[in-house]
């Protein structure tokens, strides 16, 4: 089961020509939003980072990513715990249209959580961090996103956006746009009743999404935008997995690390004071 589980928003090198930086950018169909539409304005979210994996000459988008500081790039443990030479695109909209804002940054570390479990992604802890190699120009369309104060949770029913590039549909077509969906925040007494996800979800986990939207195979590592009290954005969330019967599933939305279950890690590991 766990298997299935994570075998859908896990990354998928293919179908698409690789990134050649600078003439050319991107690849890879690792997954768009369920029934999204395009961010807009289009650098709305200048914390979106694309995650490309260093193959055969060229870089192919594998998962998505926030950018927390200009240093460091959260994203998904199961998107890099294969190892593998990485890089970052920030500042981009389509994939498939370089652009003036476009920082595309080489990753020096790569910090798996060492709790993670490859063979079990439910267990928990599919968060890393990526220590880029040269730090990010801040610019309006490349800054780092908000993260939440540790231990934060959400109500039942707070609306929150996931953003990503990625199918359309379980098997596709794919947008070359950054899209959002809309995503209400299922809380955990909820999600983890037995017609929901049961003992498969745990309280680290944050549930969001009914049939309508939802994150699919390659939103990984991507952000679960929500809006504090104060109506700052945060990145509340890390997508994780879904259901193995299709990305739109009854009863089954999208898992997203509980990025605020994690603060105390994120610190010890950047050695920076988010609070």
């Amino acid at each position: 089961m766990i298997r299935l589980l994570s075998s859908l928003l896990l990354v998928a090198l293919g179908s698409h020509p690789p990134i050649h930086i600078p003439s050319s950018h991107l690849s890879n169909p690792s997954s768009r939003v369920i029934n999204g539409e395009p961010v807009d304005p289009p650098h709305s979210k200048p914390w979106q980072v694309a995650l490309l994996l260093e193959q055969s000459g060229g870089l192919y988008f594998i998962c998505g990513g926030s950018l927390i500081h200009a240093d460091w790039v959260l994203t998904a443990a199961h998107c890099v715990v294969d190892g593998g030479s990485y890089w970052v695109l920030l500042g981009r909209y389509n994939l498939s249209e370089p652009e003036s804002s476009d920082q595309v940054i080489r990753v020096c570390e790569v910090h798996v959580h060492s709790q993670y479990d490859d063979n079990n992604v439910a267990k928990g802890y599919d968060i890393a961090l990526l220590k880029l190699c040269s730090s990010a120009k801040l610019t309006p369309e490349v800054q780092p996103g908000h993260l939440p104060p540790a231990g934060y949770v959400l109500p039942h029913g707070t609306e929150c956006c996931v953003t990503g590039w990625g199918y359309i549909s379980d098997n596709g077509p794919i947008s070359d746009v950054l899209l959002k969906g809309l995503l209400p925040v299922i809380d955990y007494a909820y999600c983890s009743q037995w017609s929901y996800w049961g003992s498969t979800v745990k309280e680290t986990h944050v549930c969001a999404g009914e049939a309508g939207s939802s994150a699919c195979s390659g939103d990984s590592g991507g952000p679960l935008n929500c809006k504090a009290e104060d109506g700052t954005c945060i990145v509340y969330g890390i997508v994780s997995f879904g259901s193995g019967y299709g990305c739109n599933y009854p009863r089954k939305p999208t898992v997203f690390t509980r990025v605020s279950a994690y603060i105390d890690w994120i610190e010890k590991i950047t050695g920076i004071d988010f609070s």
